[in-house]
């Protein structure tokens, strides 16, 4: 039985139907959701441009902010317990599946929920796929949710 459920979220669309699946999940199992958002910072460590970084940063952290409040918000008007973490990239080499591995690991995370783009093709080459490289490495059960696609001509 899951008790420990983290639910990583970014503020996508489908970090949204995350949150929606980690309800779900949560709710059968009578268990704690801890959401985490990560700051990748990776792109800080040699900035050396025109804008201030640590405008750029709080400007990051203002993101996994919202992130979490609508974890918060979806998460209280089901009732369930949940627990919020922003943790940050420590180095350049740090990236976000390794950050949330070793979140699930310091709280022992019985299943992780996040969601996933379904990039594919060359965005998926160029922008990589964080759920793809936490799946490999995941030590416990792992639940990839994917929002609907926009059908061709939506406008964003």
């Amino acid at each position: 039985m899951y008790r420990n459920i983290m639910l990583a979220v970014d503020g996508s669309a489908s970090s949204r139907r995350a949150i929606e699946e980690a309800v779900r999940m949560a709710s059968l199992a009578h268990a704690t959701v801890h959401a985490v958002y990560v700051v990748d910072k990776s792109a800080l460590f040699n900035y050396g441009g025109y804008y201030d970084p640590q405008a750029l940063l709080d400007a990051l952290r203002g993101d996994g902010h919202a992130a979490l409040g609508q974890v918060r918000e979806a998460l209280g008007a089901a009732g369930i317990q949940c627990e919020e973490d922003m943790i940050e990239t420590e180095s350049m080499a740090d990236d976000v599946a390794t950050c949330l591995q070793r979140q699930a690991e310091r709280i022992g995370a019985d299943l992780v929920v996040m969601g996933t783009h379904g990039r594919r093709g060359v965005p998926r080459l160029v922008l990589g796929s964080v759920s793809e490289r936490f799946l490999r490495f995941s030590t416990c059960p792992v639940m990839l949710a994917r929002a609907e696609r926009e059908p061709v001509g939506t406008p964003a």
